[in-house]
């Protein structure tokens, strides 16, 4: 089993350019109610980062990264979401971004173990969330908020019952990414609830920092994501001949018991 020093050793240094790409987003703190493409860029570094995080754990058509490939499509599709909220006349486009992205994560993390306990518990929350923000919302918002939390809520689900404590099959990065999804969803609350039910201090400052560490929890699951992948492989082969073992053994016997005509 890896230490965690050597984990550190391993992730530290690939994650420098993102925490020094959200240093000098909040050293700047450009407002958001002055867009320009220098406050674009700025927004998008972090993201950028972690898509180069995510391209250094290796990358390739074959099975074994098909985790990485959809948090890295997620990422992008983030990113592009983030450049188009720097405008509030793109907004709707940029929810469109950012759905695709939960759907990428949804894909990425999978419906095994279903746990529909917990589905029904978090898209109670959502619904909830959905319910008190719904006299605020103009226009086709009405229809684009409630699905994109129906998305959102499910990214979360899926996130959340990857990690079983009680079955031991959880791993670090499987809580990384357990706690990136139940972030999102705060900060994505935040700009809800700011936008469309009552100004929240400090929004912009509590926003991006929620989703800048959501965002890192996710992108965080990709650490030994093909070593999960060849591990279960491994784990499936050898079920497949103990099967087969098994079968053989039996048919041996079953033939040993035949009487000779």
């Amino acid at each position: 089993m890896t230490s965690p020093t050597q984990v550190l050793k391993s992730v530290g240094p690939k994650l420098v350019p993102f925490f020094k790409t959200v240093a000098i987003y909040f050293v700047l703190f450009i407002p958001s109610e002055t867009p320009s493409l220098f406050s674009m860029v700025i927004k998008c570094l972090p993201i950028i980062s972690l898509i180069v995080f995510v391209l250094l754990h290796g990358m390739s058509l074959g099975d074994e990264y098909t985790f990485s490939r959809r948090i890295l499509t997620g990422l992008v599709l983030s990113c592009l979401g983030d450049a188009l909220l720097n405008w509030p006349q793109y907004f709707l486009h940029g929810m469109a971004a950012f759905g695709a992205a939960q759907i990428m994560y949804t894909a990425a993390f999978g419906f095994k173990p279903l746990n529909a306990t917990l589905g029904a518990a978090i898209y109670t929350f959502g619904a909830i969330a959905a319910i008190i923000l719904m006299p605020g919302l103009p226009g086709i918002l009405v229809v684009a908020v409630p699905l994109y939390d129906i998305l959102l809520m499910t990214m979360v689900w899926r996130a959340t019952a990857r990690v079983q404590f009680f079955e031991e099959l959880w791993t670090w990065t499987k809580l990384c990414s357990c706690a990136g999804g139940i972030v999102f969803a705060i900060s994505d609350t935040l700009i809800g609830f700011h936008y469309f039910h009552k100004p929240i201090p400090y929004a912009q400052a509590l926003i991006m920092i929620t989703y800048y560490a959501a965002q890192l929890g996710i992108a965080l699951s990709v650490v030994d994501s093909k070593a999960s992948y060849n591990k279960a492989q491994a784990s499936a082969l050898a079920s497949k001949e103990s099967t087969s073992s098994i079968n053989s053994h039996m048919g041996h016997k079953i033939r040993r018991a035949i009487p000779l005509q």
